[in-house]
């Protein structure tokens, strides 16, 4: 009874324990639920001033913003009555109206806009003259390597071989009279030397003297020498120098295209067939620069035919210029416009050595295909005198500098070696005389082409193995 009433005592003892725990946590829980609801309320109010403040902060920027609005609107106003107040003061001190003004700044505007264009104009121009000048000197260089041909002086004399030095003796006849009479009728002098079986022919006029060969071969193929037989020669054969002029005339004009030409004008460009100026064949330097203007004139996109016409009859007033007195250039454009030629024809040949100044491109192209026929190398001779007397100044002029030890003009003028003292020129001072000797060759001297000066130092060293 005992025990059991002990374990009972336990048990109520256990049972108010938990109960006092149990109503212990639920009075904590209330009291944290009303914490929670205070703190919650504190909060709620904190948050209503918070929203009280953030109106109030709202209405104050709204009236802020106002105001702002209308100090920008006064200002606007403001700054509009300055503008206009110092408007009409600068246009008082100045004496200019707002029209007036926006005027001078326009007119100042375009003329900044003029200079930028010249300038930009001018920068295009000489890009423009730059690449013309590489593209023209590519199409002579071109047209020069294209047409370039052998070249053969002829001289002022001709020579006639005799079959025995007996005909010299009937060509001269009883007391003269047969090579007086052959003179008279050819207008060619006979020169008669010792020279075995030759006998020279001189006369300024190459037509005429191409006669007078011809009469004296015939003349000593015939073997019948006499003044009657002289002239009866002589008429053949100046209707056989007029055969041979046309025919050189037509193939002239059969070799660059041209079909239509005056037969007085292509008997006169024949004769240039006998022609040479500075030991250059006239008729085939016409027909040289008729090439090289006609290929200019294809790169260019002009008319090849009327340029290669103008070109080929640029010289034609050489076939006379013996008969009569004046420019070739202008006597070659009197014979275009009498036989029928166009004015850009005959504008052509009176401008090419610049007696009227050049107008069209014909005319021009025509001046730069008869320099490049003329000027290239190897197309025309200078005399004998003035080509030694040219060679003995390069050699003085290089010759006078110190150091130098020997000098050699070379390749007909168109190189000086110079050789210097090793010892009294190092390679520094070498190359000053090279320079040196160029710029005074420059200076002083006239030449086609160009020089080569070539200053050689040579050092040597020698021993004796004993």
């Amino acid at each position: 009874m005992e025990i059991a009433l002990v374990a009972g005592t336990v048990v109520l003892v256990a049972v108010l324990l938990m109960g006092w725990l149990l109503l212990r946590g639920a009075r904590e829980r209330v009291a944290e639920c009303e914490r929670r609801e205070q703190r919650g309320a504190e909060r709620e109010a904190r948050l209503d001033d918070e929203q009280h403040r953030l109106h109030e902060r709202t209405v104050e920027t709204a009236e802020s913003q106002a105001a702002l609005a209308r100090q920008r609107e006064e200002l606007r106003a403001e700054r509009a009555r300055v503008e206009t107040e110092r408007r009409l003061e600068l246009e008082r001190i100045a004496g200019l109206t707002a029209a007036t003004a926006r005027a001078e700044l326009v007119r100042g505007i375009e003329e900044q806009a003029k200079r930028e264009a010249v300038r930009s104009a001018r920068e295009i121009e000489a890009r423009a003259q730059a690449e013309a000048e590489t593209r023209a000197r590519m199409i002579v260089a071109t047209a020069v390597q294209r047409i370039a041909a052998e070249q053969t002086a002829d001289a002022v004399v001709s020579v006639v071989r005799l079959p025995a030095d007996e005909m010299k003796g009937r060509i001269i006849g009883r007391e003269g009279r047969n090579i007086r009479s052959f003179e008279a009728v050819t207008g060619v002098n006979l020169v008669i030397d010792d020279t075995p079986e030759l006998v020279v022919l001189s006369c300024f006029d190459p037509v005429r003297r191409e006669v007078g060969r011809l009469t004296l071969e015939a003349l000593i193929a015939d073997g019948r020498i006499h003044p009657l037989r002289i002239e009866e020669m002589h008429e053949r054969s100046l209707v056989e120098v007029e055969r041979v002029c046309a025919r050189a005339g037509e193939d002239a004009l059969a070799e660059v295209g041209i079909t239509d030409m005056h037969p007085e004008l292509v008997r006169l460009l024949g004769r240039l067939r006998f022609r040479t100026s500075y030991g250059q064949n006239v008729l085939g330097h016409l027909l040289e620069s008729a090439h090289i203007a006609g290929m200019m004139a294809a790169e260019m996109r002009a008319d090849v035919a009327l340029v290669r016409r103008c070109t080929l009859l640029h010289d034609i007033g050489k076939a006379l210029t013996h008969e009569v007195e004046g420019s070739h250039a202008l006597i070659g454009a009197d014979l275009a416009r009498r036989y029928g030629e166009t004015e850009d024809v005959v504008h052509a040949i009176e401008a090419h050595h610049n007696e009227v100044a050049p107008q069209t491109l014909e005319a021009v192209l025509t001046q730069a295909a008869d320099a490049c026929s003329g000027g290239r190398p190897g197309a025309r001779r200078e005399s004998l005198e003035l080509y030694a007397r040219r060679l003995e100044r390069l050699e003085s002029i290089a010759r006078a500098h110190e150091g130098v030890h020997k000098v050699f003009a070379m390749q007909a003028g168109r190189e000086v070696r110079v050789m210097v003292l090793p010892d009294a020129v190092d390679d520094l001072q070498a190359q000053v005389i090279a320079r040196d000797v160029a710029k005074q060759v420059e200076e002083e001297l006239t030449y086609p082409g160009q020089i080569r000066i070539t200053v050689i130092r040579e050092s040597r060293a020698t021993e004796f193995a004993r």
